[in-house]
């Protein structure tokens, strides 16, 4: 049987690509992008990357959402807040995008979720550890040493 190795990409609809591109460098800074035509934009996340697909058809995101990882959620939480992005309330970190993806960051450090080195590397992340208690459940798992 074939075993589940990850995700390489999510798409998201949204109503308008260059509206959807500001919207994500006023939360996440400067992007690059893998690439972009046809109504698509494919913002780089070093061994991922999330598509922007121009043209939203169904109504905003209820129980359906989807998890970016970053490097400091609280900064996010910041940017969030300065670009008038209402935050769910509690502790997790959970917002709609204008046209109604539901969005979930957590930290880096804080989950499973690993990188190689060498992709941290390039991404400029050298030195982004995990907390104690994220490398105890990954020990858990045979995963870490």
């Amino acid at each position: 049987m074939p075993k589940l190795v990850g995700i390489n990409h999510i798409a998201l609809e949204v109503g308008n690509l260059d509206e959807a591109l500001r919207f994500w460098e006023s939360i996440f800074g400067p992007l690059e992008l893998r690439g972009r035509g046809g109504g698509m934009a494919f913002i780089d996340m070093g061994d991922q990357f999330v598509a922007l697909s121009q043209g939203r058809a169904q109504p905003p995101d209820q129980a359906r959402h989807f998890g970016l990882v970053v490097d400091d959620k609280e900064a996010v939480r910041a940017a969030l807040t300065e670009a008038g992005v209402a935050v769910k309330p509690g502790r997790r970190l959970d917002f709609h995008d204008p046209w109604g993806n539901q969005i979930e960051v957590v930290g880096y450090r804080d989950i499973q979720f690993t990188k190689a080195p060498e992709i941290l590397r390039g991404m400029g992340l050298d030195g982004l550890e995990k907390t104690d208690a994220a490398r105890e459940e990954l020990r858990a798992k045979g995963l870490a040493g």
